[in-house]
């Protein structure tokens, strides 16, 4: 019986995380400006990926700085939905959520501004 309260406490510890993910989800995304869309837009074309996870606060805190529909053109990769998806990560040495990557470049981890990332990445807009 002693075994069943930490197994509680692990369960109740990710449920909390997993509401605190919906919750901030469900309120952070307005709508995307010209500016969002185009960083977005432009991530994806040089090849950057943002490495994420469904269940990352700090995940769904960066998608909202691109509004909704900048945060839908992210070009973002799931890394614990699916075990395919598992290994990608895995592969590429994802060990922090968010992580931004880009041929080249210094790797980003955590939340990054929009200026951030236009530095980065090479934006000139």
């Amino acid at each position: 019986m002693q075994h069943a309260a930490p197994a509680r406490s692990g369960v109740l510890i990710g449920l909390t995380v997993l509401l605190l993910g919906l919750l901030t989800t469900a309120s952070a995304a307005p709508a995307a400006n010209d500016e969002q869309l185009g960083l977005s837009r432009h991530l994806k074309r040089v090849g950057a990926l943002f490495y994420g996870a469904w269940w990352c606060p700090a995940c769904t805190r960066q998608k909202a700085l691109f509004g909704e529909q900048g945060a839908q053109e992210l070009p973002y990769v799931e890394c614990d939905r699916v075990p395919g998806d598992r290994g990608r990560c895995e592969a590429a040495l994802i060990r922090v959520f968010p992580t931004w990557d880009l041929k080249g470049k210094e790797r980003l981890t955590g939340v990054q501004s929009l200026e951030e990332l236009k530095s980065w990445s090479g934006y000139n807009r």
